[in-house]
Order: structure tokens, then C-alpha cells, then sequence
């Protein structure tokens, strides 16, 4: 079985592969202090990820290696992450009688039942989580399944630049990981909202304390404004994102095409918001996170709040981490927001 959930030693990147670049997080731990040591983010050639799929492996796996260099240092061993909507997890419910190899055997019987493919083409991964409340004898069992196409794609892609796959991991596991590092005091009974604004995809995870409670994915970015600014520049969409990234777009496409694009992404924000509260009476948010390489467009965290009317931020993973002094503390607070799920991947060296 793979691991999705079972955990490791320290000391392993991160390695987040997005639809538009390849980001890593290389975080080492002193004590109860974390330290980040490197990190990198790498564009990647449109067709190398494609709805979450990867495609071109080859390309993957050069882009990992790029930025292997950027963050020095020796690394060796990596953890990357499937997308939720990739992902079929299923809790059930398992006689305390089963262990060890019959344990496993008898989560593939019940896998069988719901699983629409055919066992041997899916990854499988489980986790006791103990006693069920109201019927001791049976376990709560977790089980994870994913198409091995959608595994296999991204070992290969990591395996391909030097690095060995050690975990996949699935992205909402990792968002809820780096939680810990976004808020200071997690109080069980207060609601947190992430949303992770990507090239492609918006995503909105829901935390009630340190356990998520909702996930939702939708089909929005930022390939919408790079094409946008290609298609009347001229520019090719790698020089888009670079000149967007480093603020060095003209000032009239910035005033045509950045400016009223926030709006953009305050009404898909927003839209998230909305399906989350129809969903049911899961508790009003009393925060709302903003990540991915989208959140950073000005002032969007402002423009949000006043939307929804809850207090909204950019997401800060490194804010109470150790900075490598190689780092620059500056470009790195500008970089965080992208980062967060790397940093969540990271963080899962260090499970015990």
C-alpha cells in the first residue's frame, strides 16, 4: 500500500507541483522550532500539468531539479501531494479483531464495495483512529484511495530529478498541516477559512480549531488574467507571470486588466463563501486565510473584507519560523502565500 497517511522521519522537501510551477519548501526542526533552509518556486511549461494531472513527467522532474538548486543544501528525500478531488477517503467501521496483515485484508474486502475501479489500478493507504464511540469493539477506520495513474505520474516526476518520493500526501491534508503555523491559537471553537488561489483552481478549506469540517474546489485563477494580459501584449504568458510577480507590468495594463480582475477574484472568493454557508449550519467564519500565487494581486486582502465582512489576511506560514540567513527575509514574505501548501508538505516530515 502507499503511505498516504502513515508517518515518517525529519527532513524532507516539500514539493508542490501546480498547474503553472513547481514549488519546494526544504524546513529542518531544532528543538520545537522549525527552520526553513531553502525554498524555490519554478514555472512550468503550459502542458506539463493539466487539470491536476501531470503530463509530461520529464518536464516535472526538470523543474524540481531547478529549483533543488535554488534552495542548496543536501536533499534527499521528498513529499508531494495528490489533489482532494483526485482522492476517495471513506471511514469505516472495522471489528477491533483484525490487526496487522488481516487488518489489511479486510479494509481491501470493504474497499471493494465502493471503490469504482478495479483494485489493482488504485492506491491504497489506511489509519486506525480508535475505538467507535458507541460500539467499542469496532474500530473508526480511515481509508484513502487514488487512481495509481495519478501516483505514479508524480513519483515518477520526483524520482526523475534526484529526489526519492518517500509520501504522497493529499493537498487538503497539507493545507490543515500548515494551519498550525498560520494561526497563533487555535481555539476549537472558532471557524477558519483558507482559501488557496492558484493558476488554475480556487479552493476553499474550512477549519473548525485544527480539523477541517469543509473543502471545495473550483475551476477559477490566475491563467484567466495572464491570458488576459497575453493575448493584448503580446507577451509570452512565462513573461506575463514574471512581470506580475516582480511588479514590473505597465502601468496602463495594470489600470486595464490587474485592477478590475480583483474584483474578479473577490466575486469568486465570495461565491466560495457562499456555497460553504448553504452546506449547513457549520459556524461563521472568523477568519479568512488567503494563499496561492493569485492572493498576492494588491490590496486583495482589504478588498475581500470588506466583501464578506470577515477579517481577511495573507497567509504567512514562516512568520514564527527560523530563516536560513541565505534567505532573503524580505522576497520570502512576498513568496509566503504561494508557498503554503509546500510548507504543509514540508511539515509532514515531522510527524510522529
Amino acid at each position: 500500500m502507499l503511505s498516504f497517511l502513515k508517518p515518517k522521519s525529519a527532513g524532507w522537501v516539500g514539493v508542490d507541483i501546480g498547474s503553472s510551477s513547481v514549488k519546494l519548501v526544504a524546513l529542518s526542526q531544532h528543538g520545537r522550532a522549525y527552520r526553513i533552509q531553502g525554498y524555490a518556486s519554478v514555472a512550468l511549461p503550459p502542458a506539463a500539468v493539466v487539470d491536476g494531472n501531470v503530463e509530461i513527467p520529464g518536464e516535472v522532474s526538470s523543474a524540481i531539479e531547478r529549483g533543488l538548486k535554488i534552495c542548496g543544501g543536501k536533499l534527499s528525500s521528498a513529499v508531494t501531494a495528490v489533489p482532494s478531488s483526485a482522492v476517495i477517503t471513506k471511514y469505516l467501521e472495522i471489528s477491533n479483531a483484525f490487526e496487522g496483515l488481516e487488518l489489511e485484508e479486510q479494509v481491501q474486502i470493504e474497499a471493494d464495495q465502493f471503490i469504482p475501479y478495479p483494485l489493482d489500478e488504485v492506491a491504497l493507504d489506511f489509519e486506525v483512529l480508535g475505538p467507535v464511540q458507541k460500539a467499542p469493539d469496532l474500530n473508526e477506520v480511515l481509508l484513502v484511495a487514488c487512481r495509481r495513474d495519478d501516483t505514479d505520474a508524480r513519483e515518477d516526476a520526483i524520482n526523475g530529478s534526484g529526489l526519492k518520493c518517500e509520501i504522497i500526501d493529499i493537498d487538503t491534508y497539507a493545507t490543515e498541516r500548515a494551519l498550525t503555523l498560520l494561526v497563533d491559537d487555535l481555539d476549537e471553537s472558532k471557524v477558519t477559512g483558507i482559501v488557496d488561489i492558484g493558476a488554475a483552481t480556487l479552493t476553499l478549506n474550512v477549519f473548525k480549531g485544527s480539523k477541517i469540517i469543509y473543502n471545495r474546489e473550483q475551476a477559477f485563477g490566475g491563467n484567466d488574467l495572464s491570458n488576459m494580459i497575453h493575448q493584448h501584449s503580446g507577451l509570452d504568458v512565462a513573461e506575463v507571470e514574471k512581470q506580475l510577480n516582480s511588479g514590473e507590468l505597465p502601468d496602463e495594463i495594470v489600470e486595464n486588466f490587474v485592477m478590475p480582475f480583483r474584483q474578479t477574484v473577490v466575486q469568486q472568493v465570495s461565491r466560495a463563501l457562499q456555497f460553504y454557508y448553504s452546506s449547513g449550519p457549520q459556524g461563521q467564519l472568523s477568519k479568512l486565510i488567503l494563499g496561492g500565487g493569485t492572493s498576492r494581486l494588491a490590496d486583495l486582502p482589504a478588498m475581500v473584507q470588506e466583501e464578506i465582512g470577515v477579517a481577511t489576511e495573507l497567509a504567512n506560514p514562516f512568520k514564527n519560523v527560523e530563516v536560513d540567513a541565505k534567505i532573503n527575509p524580505t522576497r520570502l514574505e512576498h513568496d509566503s502565500p504561494s508557498l503554503l501548501k509546500a510548507c504543509g508538505l514540508a511539515l509532514r516530515s515531522f510527524d510522529i
